[in-house]
């Protein structure tokens, strides 16, 4: 009979515990979703408009080269190496520049994919420029007026529009 009651006890204490476990888990529960109805309205993030560009003018280093294509890539970012060719192709025999943000041997060879084509910024010219500017996506290509303010903004080399083109 003993053992009864201690078995009956034992399993009356862990009821108890999984209770006070279950309330627990509840209270965080409504605190979490208390939490997710308040960020509810508000996006994780902005999206990027490239658009925001045209009107500025381009920062010194970069105005320094009187380009009419002007293209920013990162050395971490593929769609950057995707694009360079593209790129390059379009920026044969214009005023182009290739601002290439990053370090190592990605960002050698994404300089060394327009070299031929486009003056190419790199490292702390390049990062500032980039800073200067605003740019939050790579790649961002911009066409570029005569007076080097920016007509044009785009993601996508080949949205950039005609005036962008040979």
């Amino acid at each position: 009979m003993m053992f009864v009651v201690a078995a009956l006890v034992l399993v009356g204490a862990l009821c108890v515990f999984d209770l006070v476990l279950t309330f627990a888990v509840l209270r965080r529960l409504r605190e979490h979703t208390a939490e997710l109805e308040r960020l509810a309205g508000r996006p994780s993030f902005a999206p990027y408009d490239p658009g925001v560009l045209v009107g500025r003018a381009l920062p010194g280093a970069v105005a320094a080269q009187a380009p009419d294509l002007v293209a920013f890539f990162d050395a971490q970012c593929d769609t950057c190496h995707e694009h360079a060719p593209g790129f390059a192709a379009r920026a044969r025999g214009r005023a182009a520049l290739a601002v290439v943000s990053g370090e190592g041997r990605r960002a050698e060879e994404l300089a060394a994919l327009v070299a031929d084509d486009a003056v190419v910024l790199r490292d702390e010219v390049a990062a500032g420029a980039v800073s200067a500017l605003g740019i939050e996506a790579f790649p961002t290509f911009l066409a570029v007026g005569p007076d080097g303010v920016v007509e044009r903004a785009h993601t996508d080399l080949a949205v950039l529009g005609e005036s962008a083109a040979v």
